[in-house]
């Protein structure tokens, strides 16, 4: 196990020498090795006692706090990586217009290859859908990105793209749950739900990924800078949002996984998975991150995390030494 869940409201994490121990009014819920550990997401209303703070922080467990609807709230995580140079690097690449627009360009590109893969992957499977002027759309923003000399005009071209993309991706859901629309903050129905979870769950991974190589996670070129938002992570969560996000929402929808049981609406506060369901979500998750699969441009054996990584790292070597940032396409 690398990765522990801990949605059980009024629950509390104990520490019994290596191992970690929930329990919940004395009953002990679950027992783990924290030697096996990478991470910990905690959900909602669930305490920590001060011996097992000390030992996550000694271990170097990454430890998430999120809200019960997986609103991000903060993090405890060990000392910040000593790698000063780097964030004096990404400091002076902010600052160089030239730098952010090229790399701006290679975010948004990646982003919408892999929108037009995956369409194209389903119209593939499913041949009684048309997708052609949605292709269309995506080849005409790929055409024009290389032309953009500012990084507002490359978010244009992904926000005409991405909208062409969610009204073909609309009509992908097969089952009783259906798409119209992208909305968020709040979702205002369970596949919005999925999608803004999902996407959570990745900010929060790579957000992580940054913090340990170095990074500051609240500088992206993309994004830019907005006080609050860690716009480097969201940066690099975009070539991941339809391979792995989208993608994943489908497949729980059209196979059943998730039904419309599964929700339950919060009203103005939006609509969102049941305790039960999320816990479900989250075995489901884990298997999509860790499933191997043959990374299309490496050729080696992988699974998301270990992309994630990776992207990060290119990162790293396209800031130090001006490298061209290369993003992830999925096969």
């Amino acid at each position: 196990m690398s990765t522990l869940y801990l949605t059980e409201q009024g629950s509390v994490l104990h520490r019994k020498q290596r191992r970690l121990i929930i329990t919940k009014n004395d009953v002990v819920l679950k027992e783990v090795s924290g030697m096996k550990l990478e991470r910990i997401l905690i959900f909602g209303n669930v305490q920590l006692t001060s011996q097992a703070m000390a030992f996550l922080l000694d271990q170097g467990i990454e430890t998430s706090f999120l809200s019960l609807y997986g609103k991000f709230r903060g993090k405890l995580s060990p000392v910040e990586s000593k790698n000063v140079f780097l964030r004096i690097a990404q400091y002076e690449r902010y600052l160089d217009e030239e730098f952010c627009v090229e790399y701006a360009k290679k975010i948004v590109e990646g982003k919408i290859r892999n929108g037009k893969i995956l369409i194209q992957r389903y119209s593939r499977d499913h041949p009684d859908m048309n997708f052609e002027d949605t292709v269309a759309v995506l080849n005409q923003a790929l055409d024009e990105l290389p032309n953009k000399q500012r990084v507002s005009t490359i978010l244009g071209v992904e926000g005409y793209s991405t909208a062409a993309y969610f009204r073909a991706y609309s009509k992908m859901f097969r089952k009783q749950l259906q798409f119209t629309t992208r909305n968020r903050r709040p979702p205002k129905d369970p596949v919005n739900a999925l999608l803004s979870f999902g996407y959570t769950l990745v900010t929060n991974e790579i957000f992580s990924i940054l913090c340990a190589i170095g990074f500051d996670p609240y500088i992206g070129y993309l994004h830019g800078i907005n006080y609050g938002r860690p716009s480097l992570s969201l940066d690099i969560v975009e070539e991941f949002r339809h391979p792995v996000v989208d993608r994943f929402t489908l497949n729980l929808i059209n196979n059943n996984i998730m039904t419309e049981d599964d929700f339950e609406d919060q009203g103005d506060e939006g609509v969102f998975l049941k305790d039960e369901s999320r816990r479900k979500y989250f075995v489901q998750y884990e298997k999509l991150l860790t499933n191997v699969f043959k990374d299309s441009c490496s050729e080696e054996k992988v699974t998301y995390r270990t992309v994630f990584r990776q992207q990060a790292h290119k990162l790293l070597k396209t800031i130090q030494r001006k490298e061209p940032y290369q993003p992830f396409l999925f096969n």
